[in-house]
């Protein structure tokens, strides 16, 4: 299968968080056919994460890596002259498809990469966290999300906050006999809007998205329970946010912290175009495989959209960035050994 074509195979097997299995089956075989040592690493029930190496070179210096996971709803594949289409096409079965052909071009130049494709990363990481207590000794891990091929400086984390007031019930005819909520959580998303939220000049702004709202009984009930989730984008530790959280919320409600990513500045190579990524990866769940690296074909604008798609170029071009920063880092390594 070339670029193309084994791009769309990837995109037609569905593989929605956590339905990978398939997808996993499909790409181990096509591994193994191309002459891979490729092997599945467990992670839950059916799921597992797909390793491949070559023979003769099970420990590499230097590591592909993406997810095989994609968000809903399931899109089948289309082609134009000038892009794919369907779930996954630049997130990130585009990649996936890049990065083993420029693994294989890269084997006849002598430098040999290894490939680690992961389940779970569009929910919780589960896969990198379990490859995670399995590394191979990589130096270097390129990651790949879509950034249009240009290098990520840095990513950026996340924070999510759940936010919960309490009040009490009562006939809404009667509201000085209750305690509303919706009224104190209203009041406490009020405060978190106007709170200033920290900025780098390079990195950009810390953001915020307060994604769902839950509360209420009824139109004619005075609510005794709200609840507000909230997203923010980090550009750096996180404490004092979590302190000026807190304290901007007061006795209105409670606040949870549920889940952080932390935010990372990441490795530059001369000769490549930059960006930051406003997103997380898994790239913070994979300390031990080695120094990453961030860059992929498709832009993250279109990721996650019913009309996704990779630019036709942007693969081809993909193929050949990886295989210039593998050999650079490969280069790189024997240069530091002299």
């Amino acid at each position: 299968m070339d670029l193309f074509a084994l791009t769309r195979r990837l995109i037609d097997i569905e593989s929605i968080t956590p339905n990978e299995s398939a997808v996993g089956d499909f790409l181990c075989d096509e591994l193994l056919r191309r002459g891979w040592d490729a092997r599945k690493m467990a992670v839950e029930g059916a799921r597992a994460n797909v390793l491949a190496t070559w023979t003769g070179h099970d420990h590499p210096e230097i590591v592909f890596s993406t997810h095989m996971d994609t968000v809903p709803p399931f899109v089948e594949s289309s082609e134009d002259d000038e892009r794919i289409y369907g779930r996954g096409a630049c997130d990130a079965k585009g990649i996936i498809a890049a990065q083993m052909l420029a693994a294989e071009k890269l084997r006849g130049t002598g430098v040999y990469v290894g490939l680690l494709f992961l389940v779970g990363e569009e929910r919780d990481s589960i896969g990198a966290k379990l490859a995670n207590q399995y590394p191979i000794g990589a130096r270097f891990m390129i990651n790949g999300e879509p950034t249009e091929n240009r290098l990520a400086l840095a990513s950026k984390g996340s924070l999510h906050v759940e936010v919960v007031a309490r009040g009490k019930m009562a006939h809404s005819a009667y509201p000085e006999l209750g305690e509303s909520a919706i009224d104190k959580l209203v009041e406490a998303l009020h405060r978190l809007h106007g709170m200033k939220l920290p900025e780098d000049a390079e990195v950009g702004a810390c953001t915020k998205n307060v994604g769902s709202l839950q509360g209420g009984r009824a139109p004619n009930v005075i609510p005794d329970f709200a609840k507000a989730d909230l997203f923010y984008r980090l550009i750096g530790p996180a404490d004092a946010l979590r302190r000026e959280i807190t304290e901007t919320v007061g006795d209105l409600a409670e606040v949870h912290f549920m889940r952080e990513t932390p935010f990372l500045r990441l490795r530059r190579l001369d000769g490549l175009p930059t960006m930051v990524a406003a997103f997380t990866t898994d790239i913070p769940s994979l300390p031990d495989w080695g120094e990453p690296l961030l860059l992929g074909p498709g832009s993250i604008h279109v990721a996650h959209t019913t009309g996704e798609y990779v630019e036709k170029k942007q693969l081809t071009d993909a193929v050949e960035i990886y295989c210039s920063m593998a050999a650079k880092l490969s280069s790189s390594l024997l240069t530091a050994m002299k």
